[in-house]
């Protein structure tokens, strides 16, 4: 067998393979609720041999959205469609996880293909929070600064929203601290000017991530695990940087966090990013071995035996697919087939299985 098509166990849960479907916005929620698009793309996933899917950025408050069309939990109603999207995903095989995730400046914006601007008036539109009043773009809405009463009810959110995600089923929480969204925000000197204690020193600025960690762990069962996505760097002169990456990893390793999502970038609009296959693995790879974490691989991930080598070499310990997986829903089973292993299929699609082996 591959290592690609090996299992995973983290604390209680096995993955069948070390393949995890990223968690991509569908921009199709209706005040946060779920809807039959978002069980189909989830479930085709599932339907398709991945070990491990976890769901798109979910708002845990209704201004910590980046759209108005973004997935929501920050209130039970969401949780009854989200509970059905969870069983079809492990009647079919798969784990299924959530991120969940708080906008802060980079909120209030309209869906990408309207544009993806950010909204400074009308009905789906409200004014963005953030560590310090910087906007994202110049010319956007200037975020309010939030007051520390105001961020500790953003903490109690994210405990609210586990909450939530336990009654819904999911076996995976990923706290979402990339991409320029609120907890990277405060991570970074480019977006986080406070003199409080949640800015400042590297101390300070870590200090939001690590209530929420704090936060999540106090209602989230000790034996299902809890991952983290990071922006590793904000290929910015000034900014979060990969040796301030290596810190953080080891404090939240400490506080009892068990993999790493490493990702890049995101906090500022015009960072030079030199995009291509692999170009994150080396974070993924640093973080692996020199703190001693799990970590996950993403970017530009596309065939499968580059992402059997990322294993092979020990770079990463499960391998994120995204834009991939959009394009090719069963990439798991297809590249099972390239590196020569025997994946199960659902059993409805069984005969399909057998003419392809036939070949």
């Amino acid at each position: 067998m591959s290592k690609l098509f090996s299992p995973f166990t983290i604390k209680d849960v096995t993955l069948k393979n070390r393949i995890v479907i990223s968690p991509m916005c569908q921009y199709s929620a209706i005040d946060g609720f779920a809807t039959d698009w978002h069980l189909v793309h989830l479930g085709s996933r599932a339907v398709g041999g991945a070990g491990l899917i976890i769901q798109e950025a979910s708002a845990v408050t209704a201004d910590g959205r980046i759209t108005y069309a973004d997935l929501g939990i920050w209130k039970d109603e969401h949780v009854a469609k989200l509970k059905q999207i969870v069983s079809f995903i492990h009647d079919n095989g798969a784990i299924a996880g959530i991120q969940l995730a708080h906008a802060g400046r980079k909120a209030s914006c309209e869906v990408p293909w309207n544009g993806g601007e950010q909204l400074a008036s009308g009905e789906n539109s409200w004014k963005p929070v953030a560590p310090s009043p910087i906007s994202f773009k110049q010319g956007q809405v200037e975020p309010h600064e939030l007051t520390i009463a105001e961020i500790q009810d953003i903490v109690f959110a994210f405990r609210a929203a586990v909450k939530r995600a336990l009654a819904a089923g999911y076996k995976v929480v990923e706290i979402h601290a990339a991409h320029g969204y609120l907890l990277h925000q405060f991570f970074s000197p480019l977006s986080n000017k406070r003199t409080d204690v949640y800015g400042g020193s590297f101390e300070n600025r870590i200090r939001l991530v690590i209530d929420v960690v704090e936060a999540v762990q106090s209602v989230w069962p000790e034996n299902l695990p809890l991952f983290v996505r990071i922006s590793a760097t904000d290929w910015t002169e000034g900014g979060w940087n990969e040796h301030d990456s290596l810190q953080l990893a080891a404090v939240l390793k400490d506080r009892g966090v068990d993999l790493i999502d490493a990702s890049s970038g995101g906090n500022v609009p015009d960072a030079f990013i030199p995009a291509g296959p692999n170009y994150q693995v080396p974070f993924a790879d640093k973080i692996r071995n020199e703190i001693g974490i799990y970590t996950g691989a993403v970017g530009v991930i596309v065939e499968a035996q580059q992402a059997e080598e990322i294993l092979e070499q020990e770079q990463a310990d499960l391998i994120f697919i995204a834009r991939e997986s959009l394009r090719d829903p069963y990439f798991p089973t297809h590249a099972a087939q390239v590196l020569g292993d025997d994946t199960e299929w659902p059993n409805q699609y069984i005969r399909a299985k057998r003419e392809t082996f036939k070949k």
